[in-house]
């Protein structure tokens, strides 16, 4: 009897000690929403705030997907695209610009928020990709191939939101770049770059690179910035880590194993948390500049690598991707974000 009573408070403790940290987790799952007419990959999202609007580009869907922002509920599908990866809303005009593009396509397509018709389009290089919003400018930087046949450089084309005009571009090193950001000043641009497996730093007014930090691994994806800490996230796929860089000297102050098959990388400022989406979600949390701890592994899902953490809600939105998975259930996570 006395054993069987021992079990049964050991196992009252274990559940009791579950249930704790799942209630615990910083990210709670709130929302789930099926995409069952899209297959392969899913990019990146977008938010119109205002009009209560997510947006996702469907790169092999080749559509721009809108649901509800807050209820995650699907609206409808834009079509008319090539290969969309990345999208910026402009609320002040409510349009929004999406780079679309593969290996033999390369534009941006400007579309109106009002009917979901195309109003305009820039033909741009091949391999058009990630794209990155100036809000200083208003300038949206585009990367994409180049003329170069051996793919050792790659270009960021510069669109002037305010007009819709393609306005000059920088050329970088490497075949191509996967996340970019700018400072709040409007006149630095840093990019993860593919190729040479590197952080490159552009200055915005000249255009031109003014420094290269090498990275210790490849398949360098997500990048986010500290600025008040002079610090530069980026995670990478093989191995999967995440690294900051000290944005003053170059240098790699901090190291840890992430999520695998990750993609995006979201900096959550009132939290001092880092949040990493792969097969799953890491979430990390900045003790100091220089020192940060693995909090959890979030469950997420297998392929679960773009997302995109939108602030002003506290909420963190991931999309779940099929490619190359056999019979993939693509979906929207919506994660609230808890203290």
């Amino acid at each position: 009897m006395r054993k069987f009573q021992a079990m049964l408070l050991t196992l009252s403790v274990l559940l009791a000690l579950r249930a704790k940290a799942q209630q615990s987790l910083p990210l709670k799952l709130i929302a789930t929403t099926p995409l069952p007419h899209l297959v392969g990959d899913l990019e990146f999202f977008a938010v119109d705030l205002k009009g209560n609007r997510l947006f996702l580009c469907a790169e092999d869907g080749k559509t721009v997907e809108v649901f509800n922002l807050d209820t995650g509920k699907w609206m409808q599908s834009i079509k008319d695209f090539v290969a969309p990866h990345d999208i910026v809303f402009l609320p002040d005009s409510n349009k929004f610009i999406v780079t679309d593009g593969n290996e033999g396509f390369g534009g941006v397509k400007l579309v109106s928020g009002e009917n979901y018709k195309i109003l305009d389009n820039i033909k741009l290089p091949k391999d058009v990709d990630a794209g990155v919003f100036n809000p200083v400018n208003k300038y949206f930087y585009v990367a994409s191939g180049s003329d170069d046949p051996g793919g050792k450089t790659h270009l960021i084309n510069i669109i002037d939101t305010k007009n819709f005009k393609l306005v000059g571009n920088i050329t970088l090193p490497g075949s191509r770049n996967d996340a970019m950001a700018i400072d709040s000043a409007g006149k630095k641009l840093y990019a993860n770059n593919v190729g040479p497996n590197a952080v490159v730093t552009v200055d915005l007014e000249t255009r031109k690179v003014i420094a290269s930090w090498p990275v210790p691994a490849t398949g360098n994806n997500g990048l986010a910035l500290d600025e008040a800490n002079h610090r530069l996230f980026i995670a990478t796929r093989k191995p999967p880590k995440f690294f900051v860089f000290n944005t003053d000297t170059g240098k790699i102050v901090a190291t840890l194993p992430c999520a695998a098959y990750n993609d995006h990388l979201s900096f959550d400022v009132l939290r001092k948390r880092i949040y990493i989406s792969g097969d799953s979600a890491s979430v990390f949390e900045q003790r100091d500049a220089d020192h940060y701890d693995h909090i959890v592994e979030v469950p997420t899902a297998t392929r679960a690598k773009t997302s995109l953490y939108v602030p002003q809600l506290n909420r963190l939105y991931v999309a779940v991707s099929g490619k190359s998975i056999p019979n993939a259930k693509l979906a929207v996570l919506i994660y609230q974000v808890l203290p």
